[in-house]
């Protein structure tokens, strides 16, 4: 029997890590994590740690995994959500790679209007994940054999068009049990937008890496990760097109969210003051569809 059964996760690893007498800076240590990332686990303001993780926690605090999470029906679904049933179809998409063969690539402009059809579907169906399941294998496929296929400018416009379609899919992974094809398709978005060259791509593969590291707890490189980008396009935003000033924004909140998380105040409010700014400055009906920055959907504190 659960001897814990009404204790959330959080409030059960700080159980265990009080009685081995552990303080939080040293469990935090010993699993390559700072002691606010432990306080914040513990006080139940993140998500609860992935397998791997909770495997490092267990080996620390000398107790079975089964005690960190309890006497649940399926662990999996707890600490990382429920697999959907195209889950198996998606990974298999992005494990596998389009080699270039004999069969001509789709025209960008047939990928880029799918693309924008599956971001509606994300934003509108009731059950997006379902929709988003049946699509993206294609979509992956065909965006890949277009990076490898054209080449010049179409090669440049299809590693942008990549780079967001894995973003898509990456939403699509978010809270199941697939950590690592999480890692894969963030790291991948963020080399297809390199390749690309295309600020744009950079800025949207940039809060998409952001969001991986945070919600892992490692918010220095989350934070790390948003400045670097923030800091490559502020030159651009100047006279920037509404698309790449409303991205701009989005980081900067990005920013400032990460810093709230992470108990620096003064910093969190610097950046969310200058998000704030980014948006007054966009048209009224823009609206971003990769982050949902705009001026309808943002909402400055008083």
């Amino acid at each position: 029997m659960d001897p814990m059964p009404k204790l959330t996760f959080g409030q059960r690893l700080k159980v265990y890590r009080e009685r081995s007498g552990k303080t939080r800076a040293v469990l935090g240590g010993l699993v390559g994590r700072s002691a606010e990332w432990v306080k914040a686990v513990e006080s139940d303001r993140i998500l609860p740690p992935r397998v791997h993780m909770l495997d490092r926690i267990a080996r620390a605090l000398k107790v079975d995994v089964s005690a960190l999470v309890g006497e649940l029906s399926d662990r999996s679904e707890v600490v990382n959500g429920p697999e959907h049933p195209a889950l198996a179809s998606v990974r298999d998409s992005v494990n596998r790679f389009a080699w270039s063969d004999d069969m001509p690539p789709q025209p960008l402009e047939q990928i880029k209007g799918r693309l924008a059809a599956a971001w509606r579907a994300r934003h509108q169906a009731s059950d997006h994940r379902t929709v988003l399941g049946a699509l993206l294998p294609d979509l992956v496929r065909d965006a890949e054999r277009a990076a490898l296929t054209y080449e010049g400018d179409e090669r440049r416009r299809a590693h942008a068009l990549l780079a967001e379609v894995l973003g898509l899919a990456q939403m699509f992974l978010a809270y199941q049990p697939a950590a690592e094809l999480l890692w894969r398709v963030a790291d991948r978005a963020m080399v297809a937008a390199q390749e690309s060259g295309d600020p744009e791509a950079l800025a949207c593969a940039g809060w998409f890496l952001c969001q991986v590291h945070r919600d892992a707890g490692d918010w220095d490189t989350a934070m790390a990760v948003t400045l670097d980008v923030t800091s490559a396009l502020a030159a651009r935003t100047a006279d920037a097109r509404p698309n790449l000033l409303a991205l701009w924004g989005a980081l900067n909140f990005e920013a400032a969210y990460t810093a709230a998380r992470a108990g620096e105040e003064g910093r969190a409010w610097r950046y969310w003051d200058q998000a704030d700014r980014v948006a007054q400055r966009l048209p009224k009906s823009f609206y971003q569809p990769q982050t949902s920055f705009s001026r309808v959907s943002w909402a400055p504190m008083p």
